[in-house]
């Protein structure tokens, strides 16, 4: 429509993108056009095209110079071309946050809004919406409630949406047009309908009870919209699983009709809603399982994909269940679509028989090599499963592992791989040999300094103990050798290990610890230089303490402990029991085979959740003396869910006191709470020190108040009760605080004891 391309540029692929090689100072000089008279429609178009490609190219435009191709742009409206007004309303919504004045179309929108004509009144809605602030919105908004309810569906549906965004700015204008969203919610029209339940949500979310009654209205009047039934799935789900609800509730019953709806994506969310439920049982997962079942002989191949795929996942956690489908995926192994064949294969490999494992490896390794590596992934995960399950076939899921290392692929992949060859190794001791020599030969070319540092660091825990562990030595001296800084200092701390644990090797080992102190990096330098000292002791005891235990301290906690002993003058030395302990979280790894994620970075620290407290109460300063935090309780709800105030306790122990934070969260939308404190009446042996109280409460925003309470040196277990006084301001339109307030308390009684 803008530009004719002749047959060769299309054919070379040289006119694919016409706007590749923009340059803004042109555009916006090109953008002059708009001012000429007559207009000419054909060329604007094109102009505005450019200017929006290159906002959405990240192309930075400074407020003056897009003002004035705002103001410019302004003039088009004297056209009645609908493309060229249409093409205006999306560049009004692309430069309402870099533009001033954009309020200067407000009239010419609104203009628009009301007209005759339909084809404008969608767009200019979601232009005019785009622009107005709090200060204007009650200006339209009896515009807008005539549009909620609007015959045209497009200006209906335009106006419900551009509700839901304002609904963040101003909920309490928003609010007032339930009454038109509850009458666009009965349209015959299947996207008002869902539009319209999406506001009515989302304005009333804060409010389980509302929320029930929506659920329980639409529930039983029926809805004509599939999106809008899909819609209710999740908010009763969600209801379920914040009431932790039983699956005899009317909520679960909703759920499971609609697996007999007859529109398929109903069905399909219906059943996947009910296997990500939690503690759902085998028998109350048999209708789901059914109902993916059919979808399995689908012609639809997106029908296909989707069962096979929550299959898979339910097979994680109840392979019992998915036996009865496994006639189906058998069939699915030779679908065209290779995402569908390999999902199929791994579920079977979670649910199949130890006899049907050699076959099913067979068939996948046929097409490995032509997946993704997101799904290359999710066999990896399957035969980390399937080795849990069956330990005797670790040298076929070894060899078949070994060859995917062997394979391209990126650093998510690989590291899913090594993480397999490691547990098999771990958990099968026969198995540690033919793992480590795959790992070992897998290093000599590994791009990726996580995974390489990783694997010298198995070599160093488990190599000397292997029957012949001089077979070792080399592939990790070549990492001295040929690798960068992090990886050569980690080949340093494995030599050390084996020099430590074998008399035998131990003078070979201080010759390549000689080389290494001649490296050009510090940290590689200083490594040498310690374990060289440490080993020349021969002294079982000082290895142990420094070449096989190491620091057992938590990395973030030190590291913030050295930065606070740096910033302070000090002659005295750093003290490492400053430093609060790592802890190790009590999981059990083999119960659940938990997905890669490709969002999460492995270089990265990711602190701990009590790191995370200590960091919260050193800002503090009433805590600052404390000393390093020793343990942090798991959160207990104190409150009703029905209560007026929602209140939750964590207790954070020191060597001298507790802590008690109080997570509080005020439900009334027309009270603002005020100096909010927890008031305490220990036993006798008990002494609370301060109070440390939450400046402002609003309404659903959640805010934390202390009490600091010093502990007995003798009596370590005696019972506490707390009560809490809440002081809130009462207005009428909103939150804003009443000048003289008034208190209000709320006793609730808690129980505990230091553990």
């Amino acid at each position: 429509m803008i530009k004719k391309f002749d047959k060769k540029d299309e054919e070379s692929g040289s006119g694919s993108n016409p706007f590749q090689h923009l340059e803004k100072s042109a555009v916006l000089q090109e953008a002059r056009i708009f001012n000429e008279t007559p207009i000419n429609p054909r060329r604007c178009l094109h102009i505005l095209t450019k200017i929006i490609y290159l906002l959405n190219q990240g192309e930075h435009f400074g407020t003056t110079e897009a003002t004035e191709a705002f103001f410019a742009m302004t003039r088009l409206f004297q056209s009645n071309d609908q493309t060229l007004r249409r093409m205006c309303y999306l560049t009004i919504k692309e430069m309402a946050n870099i533009s001033e004045d954009v309020i200067i179309v407000t009239s010419s929108l609104t203009k628009d809004m009301t007209g005759k004509e339909d084809v404008y009144r969608g767009p200019a809605i979601r232009a005019l919406c785009r622009i107005t602030d709090t200060t204007m919105l009650q200006a339209i908004e009896r515009y807008m409630k005539q549009a909620i309810v609007d015959k045209v569906p497009s200006v209906s549906s335009s106006a419900l949406v551009s509700s839901l965004h304002m609904v963040k700015m101003s909920y309490d204008v928003v609010k007032r047009w339930v009454n038109e969203a509850q009458e666009a919610a009965s349209s015959d029209n299947i996207m008002v309908q869902y539009h319209a339940l999406g506001l009515l949500y989302h304005l009333r979310k804060n409010d389980r009870l509302a929320v029930t009654k929506m659920l329980n209205k639409f529930t039983k009047s029926g809805l004509k919209s599939p999106f809008a039934y899909c819609m209710l799935i999740r908010i009763a789900s969600k209801l379920l699983d914040e009431t932790e609800g039983g699956h005899d509730s009317p909520l679960f019953d909703f759920i499971e009709s609609c697996l007999r709806n007859k529109n398929e994506m109903v069905v399909y969310e219906a059943a996947s809603a009910i296997v990500h439920m939690p503690n759902c049982t085998a028998r109350e997962l048999a209708p789901a399982v059914s109902v993916l079942q059919l979808f399995c002989s689908s012609p639809k191949a997106a029908l296909r994909y989707a069962a096979v795929r929550t299959l898979n996942k339910v097979a994680m956690k109840h392979p019992s269940a998915v036996t009865a489908c496994n006639l189906d995926l058998e069939n699915l192994i030779t679908d065209s679509n290779r995402s569908i064949a390999t999902l199929a294969i791994t579920t079977l490999l979670k649910t199949g028989s130890e006899s049907s494992v050699d076959r099913l490896m067979k068939q996948i390794s046929s097409f490995v090599s032509e997946i993704s590596d997101e799904f290359k992934v999710v066999v990896v995960q399957a035969i980390s499963a399937l080795c849990q399950k069956y330990p005797r076939k670790h040298s076929v899921m070894m060899n078949f592992l070994s060859n995917m290392l062997r394979d391209d692929g990126g650093f998510e992949y690989k590291r899913a791989i090594v993480d397999c060859i490691i547990s098999i190794i771990e958990e099968n001791p026969e198995s540690k040999e033919t793992g480590l020599a795959h790992l070992c030969e897998f290093i000599e070319d590994c791009e990726h300094t996580v995974l390489a540092t990783k694997i010298l660091h198995l070599l160093g825990k488990e190599g000397p103990r292997t029957p012949q562990p001089s077979k070792y030595i080399r592939f990790i001296f070549n990492r001295v050798v040929l690798e960068s800084e992090a990886v050569r200092a980690a080949a340093v701390s494995a030599l050390a290990k084996f020099g430590a644990q074998n008399d035998d090797l131990l003078p070979s080992v201080l010759v390549l610890m000689q080389r290494c102190m001649m490296d050009s990096d510090d940290e590689v330098r200083d490594r040498a230089t310690f374990y060289m000292n440490v080993l020349q002791q021969k002294q079982k005891a000082l290895n142990a303490a420094y070449i096989f235990n190491g620091l057992s301290v938590s990395i973030p906690g030190l590291e913030k402990s050295l930065h606070q002993y740096t910033l302070e003058p000090t002659e005295k030395p750093f003290d490492m029991k400053s430093v609060p302990l790592a802890t190790t979280p009590i999981t059990d790894h083999k119960s659940d085979i938990t997905p890669v994620s490709s969002s999460k970075l492995p270089d990265k620290l990711t602190p701990s959740r009590q790191d995370i407290y200590q960091e919260q109460l050193a800002a503090i300063p009433d805590f600052q003396g404390l000393g390093p935090l020793f343990k942090s309780s798991e959160q207990v709800q104190l409150t009703e869910a029905e209560t007026e105030y929602v209140v939750r306790c964590v207790k954070h122990t020191f060597a001298g006191h507790m802590v008690f934070q109080f997570d509080c969260t005020n439900t009334l939308n027309d009270q603002l709470l005020q100096k909010v404190v927890v008031q305490m009446e220990p036993s006798e042996s008990y002494e609370v020190v301060t109070y440390i109280p939450a400046s402002s409460l609003p309404y659903s925003q959640p805010g934390s108040c202390y009490t600091l309470v010093r502990l007995p040196e003798d009596d370590p277990t005696a019972g506490r009760s707390t009560g809490m006084a809440l002081a809130g301001g009462s207005g009428g339109d909103g939150c804003r605080p009443h000048p003289e307030g008034f208190e209000s308390e709320l006793w609730s009684s808690v129980g505990g004891s230091r553990r």
